[in-house]
């Protein structure tokens, strides 16, 4: 019957990868067409630094962004703080905890923030500023459930708040994230699931839209200049249209190449199908060594966004340190360098707290 189930569940996974595959070659010209797109970044040092393959790998607290149901393997609580310095100033920074609760799942809330930096206010009358400044932002606050059903499944989902603030005027939205991870013997050495081959699958940022309304929109408006004695200058606002949300589907594996009691290499590959472009490919690698009494030494690279037409994306290259620092308490330290061709390289810095 395990056995079975397994089967049935790889067929499910394979199948949601065919339909994502299906759309290859077909350029979807749909940039643009979506708000808070902040939403598509990806969040903490080891997920950047290999290619942003993470949806199967996604195992600590970064998990709530790329794939909730890796929550359900956190092996104690975690809290995760990430920074990353973006293009043309623009700084990211994502907060999240997880929280292990034996016979219940695994608890998770994070922020995920983003600071435009500080601009200029222009009008038709001031094209260059009239003196003021304003600083747009955009963030989202989750909170994720995520439980193993079995020992070799596992499934997530996370509910989150998004808001999107440019001077005087804002937007909010809801959206669901929901993924599943189905451990399989695959290319396991030892023949077990927690060795062999991890199959995972998301959807994050499905749910409603975002429009944009506050004082700014409001304006004077003269229903009829023609007509003297009318209601001139009555207060009016714009009615802007909505925005999607960046949904984002993404399914893929890990495997590791080879394991030994000291030594450990993964391979992963993502597809993603996002309403907002083509679809594109993530490959990405981990080297784990360990260091006998005193933690892990990491070694990551990656290819982000393979097969996408026109793109800015390319390697990836990072690395991390595992530390025990007491019997109950371990410090994680992530790093992850991004190519961005023209638009410049962007660096990722992540610290988590293990207790």
């Amino acid at each position: 019957m395990e056995n079975r189930q397994k089967f049935i569940a790889l067929v499910a996974v394979l199948a949601f990868s065919g339909l994502a595959a299906s759309g290859y070659g077909q350029i979807r010209n749909r940039i643009g067409t979506t708000g808070a797109n902040f939403l598509e970044i990806g969040i903490g040092g080891a997920g950047s630094a290999m290619g942003e393959a993470y949806v199967a790998s996604a195992q600590d607290a970064s998990a709530l962004y790329w794939n909730p149901a890796g929550l359900a393997f956190l092996g104690s609580n975690q809290v995760q703080v990430v920074h990353q310095p973006w293009i043309a100033g623009i700084q990211s920074s994502f907060l999240a905890g997880g929280f292990v609760l034996p016979g219940v799942g695994t608890l998770a809330m994070g922020i995920n923030y983003m600071n435009f930096g500080e601009m200029d206010v222009t009008n038709l009358e001031f094209p260059e500023g009239n003196g003021e400044k304003f600083t747009p932002s955009d963030f989202a606050v989750s909170f994720a459930y995520s439980r193993k059903m079995a020992q070799w499944f596992s499934f997530g989902i996370a509910v989150k708040s998004v808001q999107s603030q440019i001077w005087h005027s804002s937007a909010k939205s809801f959206a669901l994230d929901m993924g599943v991870v189905v451990n399989t013997r695959f290319f396991s050495p030892a023949g077990s699931n927690e060795d062999g081959m991890k199959i995972g699958m998301s959807i994050s940022n499905y749910g409603g839209r975002l429009r944009y309304d506050g004082m700014d929109l409001m304006n004077p408006i003269d229903i009829n200049e023609a007509n003297q004695g009318n209601y001139a200058n009555v207060t009016g606002r714009f009615h802007l249209t909505e925005w999607e949300l960046p949904l984002i589907f993404r399914v893929g594996f890990a495997v590791h190449a080879f394991k030994t009691a000291g030594h450990r290499l993964t391979l992963a590959a993502d597809a993603l199908h996002p309403n907002n472009n083509a679809e594109s490919v993530n490959l990405g690698g981990e080297y784990a060594m360990v260091i006998p009494g005193w933690g892990q030494v990491f070694l990551r690279g990656g290819y982000k966004a393979l097969f996408m037409p026109d793109s800015e994306y390319g390697p990836t290259l990072g690395g991390g340190l595992l530390l025990h620092v007491m019997r109950t308490t371990s410090l994680q330290l992530d790093y992850a360098f991004k190519t961005m061709g023209n638009l410049g390289n962007t660096h990722c810095y992540t610290l988590g707290i293990l207790f």
